[in-house]
Parts: structure tokens; sequence; C-alpha cells
């Protein structure tokens, strides 16, 4: 029997259709025009492929919809100008998508140029209470976040389970490592909930952590995880965009494993790199496809809600683990059982994972014996 939990995707509760200064959603015949801005290029295997894939499923699910997906490059500098010429091309579209956090500010203090279009910005919220940037409130932008920690400590539990396990490539110290791309929030979020994951399991885990600086070169990330790996690490989490698919690499030339980020990266290169495929155990998805395709579906139906910033995680099929192949063949039936049951804990409410973010915001770096305690117990699995 499969494993794989289906979480259906939760609808927000219906809000007023005709908010002030909102543009009205009302059905017309002619299609929704969409703009997909990428503040970098499609074929990340990733973060941008996945937010893409939410526009085709549009199209091959047959919404009335045309999408037009502009690349604006690695060059940060093009970014901003890029962005405000397609919010500026008004004739030709409705809707008009981007994410990152580095392009938030530039959304917002753009959107109230043009109320009578639609924007969604996805993976890092727009200011709305800073009228700096979100001149009259920005109530024409819808934000979506993902609790990112919470699919990470799933990614910590099952590496922190798997680090001593008697298998091949695994070595008996308790060292897992991660990769981040910048050392920012929203990439803190994921390491704090990884290493509180890897604690629950394993008191004793040593988690090495390093920032590439960048999201662009590979060569880099598989030089910091060739470290990590001589420093006895057995699986490396890389949250670094392209510059994570150089931990690949290192992994099948090291005989070590990874887990990737964003999407199931090893389905996606496991035709073209079947050996680096094989190295990727699992990966925490971000189902920014997820989101977006819900965000079009909820604009449709007049329910979505836009002037705020709505968090989607495991309940919401916002975040969670690839459970494919390589993750089945590879993993030990009681370190199957163990991450079920912590997705379940973290459910229900029996396990509160740590954030980087607001109050109570955790570090990174934080000992096991001073992680948050829990009822949920995981030696019931893996005695």
């Amino acid at each position: 029997m499969s494993r794989t939990k289906v979480f259906g995707l939760m609808l927000v509760l219906a809000m007023v259709a005709l908010v002030v200064g909102v543009p009205s959603t009302t059905a017309q015949d002619d299609p929704l025009r969409i703009t997909l801005v990428i503040n970098g290029n499609l074929g990340d295997q990733s973060f941008f492929d996945s937010a893409q894939r939410g526009m085709d499923r549009l199209m091959d699910e047959g919404y009335n919809v045309e999408i037009n997906t502009i690349e604006l490059g690695t060059d940060e500098a093009a970014w901003e100008p890029g962005l405000g010429d397609a919010m500026g091309d008004v004739d030709n579209y409705d809707m008009l998508i981007t994410g990152t956090w580095q392009m938030a500010e530039f959304l917002a203090a753009r959107s109230h140029l043009y109320p009578d279009k639609f924007y969604v910005m996805y993976d890092q919220g727009v200011p709305y209470d800073d009228e700096a940037f979100c001149v009259e409130g920005c109530t024409n932008v819808y934000s979506v976040i993902y609790k990112q920690n919470e699919g990470s400590f799933l990614a910590g539990v099952y590496a922190g389970a798997m680090t001593t396990a008697d298998i091949e490539g695994m070595n008996p110290e308790a060292v897992i490592g991660a990769l981040g791309g910048q050392d920012i929030g929203v990439i803190n979020d994921f390491i704090v909930g990884y290493e509180q994951g890897a604690c629950l399991v394993n008191p004793d885990v040593r988690t090495l952590v390093q920032y590439a600086g960048g999201w662009f070169d590979a060569p880099k990330g598989k030089e910091i995880a060739l470290a990590m790996y001589e420093q006895q690490a057995d699986i490396v989490f890389q949250i670094a965009g392209q510059t994570g698919n150089g931990v690949f690499e290192a992994a099948e030339e090291q005989g070590r494993y990874a887990i990737g980020v964003d999407s199931d990266q090893a389905t996606i290169i496991q035709e073209t790199y079947p050996d680096q495929a094989a190295r990727i155990l699992t990966s925490m998805m971000k189902n920014v496809d997820n989101s977006l395709y819900r965000a079009v579906d909820l604009h449709l139906q007049g329910e979505l809600p836009y002037g705020e910033v709505e968090a989607i995680g495991i309940a919401e099929g916002g975040v969670g683990l690839a459970r494919n192949d390589i993750y089945y063949d590879n993993t030990p039936e009681a370190i199957l059982d163990l991450v079920d049951a912590a997705e379940e804990a973290v459910l229900n409410g029996e396990i509160t994972v740590n954030t980087a973010y607001g109050e109570g915001a955790v570090p990174v770096g934080v000992p096991c014996n001073e992680m948050p305690e829990t009822e949920f117990d995981p030696s019931m699995y893996l005695e």
C-alpha cells in the first residue's frame, strides 16, 4: 500500500468580492491573461520550474487563461527594471505573478499605479503595513508564503534517522549537512526546522551549516558539499537553488547522499542524470505549483484574499517530502514509519516546529539539548 499522503488543497474562507480599492473578479468570457515574471531562468529543476508547472497545469486542465512567462535572467540589476516593464505593459495582462524576497518591495512600490490589475507574490509577503512601499495598502496584491520549516522538519527527522542506518554510503558518525544559498530569513527557516527534526530522533547528531552566498554557482555548491562529506556528513540538504545542484554532483562522486529542495529533484533529473538522482533520497518540496494553481482558481471564483498574506504548510499541501521509488527503495521500514508518524504529529499539533520568523524566532545552530520538548517518542520506531 502506498504511504504517500494526499493532502487536498484547502480553500480559504470566502471574502467579500468588492473590497474598497480592489478590482472586481467577476467572471468574464475573455481569458484571464497571466504574466509570470521569473527573476532567473527556467530550467533550474527546482523553484522556478515549479512555478511554471503551476501555470502549465492550469492550461492542461482547461482553465480559461493565457500564460506569458518572462525570464529576467541571473543579473540582479535587471530584475527591478524588468518587473517594472512587465507591470507597465497593462494592455497585455490581467494578473501578474512573481516571487522571491528580492522582488517583494519592487512589486509593492508599483502596485498602486495599476489599480485595475491583480498581483500575486509568492514565497514572500509584500510589506502591507509599510506606506513607503504599499502606498495604498497593496490591496490588489495577494501574497502566499510557505511553512518551509514544517517540511524541513520532516527532512531533518529523515536525515537524523538515516545518518546512522546500516546502509551503504552512511558512516557510523551522526553528521548531516545543510547548504543555504544565503544567510537570510527564509533559508534559516528551512534550517531551524531541519535541525529540530534531526535532534528529535538523534540527540547526538551534528549538523554542518554553510551558506554559498548566491544561487547560480553549482561549482561552489559542489565544493562546499565535498568539504561537508570530508567532515563525515552522510547527507547534505541543499537549499541553494542552482548552486545546490553541485551537491548532487558531489554526492555521486563520494558515494554519499543528498536531499533536494522545492521540487522532487530526483525524478526531475532521473532520466538525464540517473546516477545523481539515485543519491537524492528525498526532497523537501515547496509546492509553488500547487499554490499558484490554487491562487488562480480562487481568483476566478472571486475568493482570493487580496491585501493579505497567507501561509500554507503540510496541511494545505504547501510543503512536504518527496516519497518516490528512490525514497522507498533506500529507506528502512522503521524510518518510513517514523517519518509518517512525525508528519502526523505536526498535523495534530503534538509537535510545534521551530521557525526563524516572528516572536519567538529560533536562531540557526541551537544545540540539541536546548530544543523544545515534545511527547512524540521516536524510539518507538527506531528500536
